[in-house]
């Protein structure tokens, strides 16, 4: 899969017309910004991801959990337009993707402000951009290779050139992973109080239940199929998640904005 994905503002990718489409513009304010009907995927007689209906509005923030082969990537990959459903419809207004790995071949002199740079430098105000770097804590990194970097500044960088492009939607895979606990905290409250001019529609894939559980919204559980969705509080109590996840669990956690500032944990800057 490729490292980081904006789908086209001019036209689909490669999938079938009727399987796809994207626009960077919504005319719509109240339609969602992503939607799958019916979408189901196989190889031969394996049936990857069956009956996916999936609805994400404006601003919306949702987090996708399942069990290992539950077809969480091949979702992603669906929305993506990397892969055809067998049938079904994908709707996706603008996406952009965070990968949860980024490699860089050692003989390639990638630099921070390279992979930046990339970004369509329309999208923002300048005053916009500084403040990507600035609350991401890049400024010091520009010039470092991106083959050197931790993975905590790694995920910084990979989110800061994902919101450069002012995305409508926002796919972050397994964000946390690899962090330490300290830098997930700061990495969550982030996202979850991007300002107005960054705000966007997300969809969260995590295998993390702990961080979903506590931080999260809206949740879908997959398991080939949707098994259940909903408030964390509502779907912890359902058959199909304690049958997948068992009963150990906690409260949601419901961030409520303050005025202080978060910045990136010390021992990262």
């Amino acid at each position: 899969m490729s490292l980081l994905v904006q789908s086209s503002n001019k036209k689909p990718t490669s999938m079938r017309a009727d399987a796809l489409s994207t626009s960077a513009l919504n005319t719509d304010k109240n339609a969602p910004l992503l939607t799958l009907a019916d979408i189901s995927y196989y190889i031969g007689q394996q049936r990857l991801v069956t009956n996916i209906d999936i609805d994400i509005a404006v601003n919306e923030t949702v987090s996708l959990i399942g069990p290992n082969g539950a077809g969480k990537s091949t979702l992603v990959k669906l929305i993506l337009g990397l892969i055809d459903p067998t049938k079904g419809k994908i709707t996706a207004h603008q996406p952009c993707y965070v990968p949860q790995r980024f490699t860089v071949p050692p003989i390639l002199p990638l630099r921070v402000q390279d992979l930046l740079g990339q970004a369509d430098k329309q999208r923002l105000t300048p005053e916009q951009r500084q403040f990507i770097f600035d609350n991401l804590s890049l400024n010091h990194l520009l010039s470092r290779q991106m083959l050197h970097l931790s993975g905590g500044e790694t995920q910084r960088v990979l989110l800061a050139r994902a919101l450069l492009d002012k995305p409508n939607l926002l796919i972050l895979d397994e964000p946390m992973q690899g962090l330490d606990p300290d830098t997930e905290v700061w990495l969550y409250q982030f996202i979850d109080e991007l300002p107005e001019f960054l705000r966007c529609a997300m969809l969260v894939v995590s295998h993390d239940l702990h961080w979903v559980m506590k931080g999260s919204r809206r949740v879908i559980c997959l398991n080939k199929h949707i098994c259940c969705e909903g408030q964390p509080s509502e779907l912890a109590i359902t058959a199909e998640f304690q049958k997948l996840f068992g009963h150990h669990y906690e409260q949601p956690y419901v961030h409520k904005p303050h005025a202080c500032e978060h910045h990136a944990p010390s021992e990262l800057l």
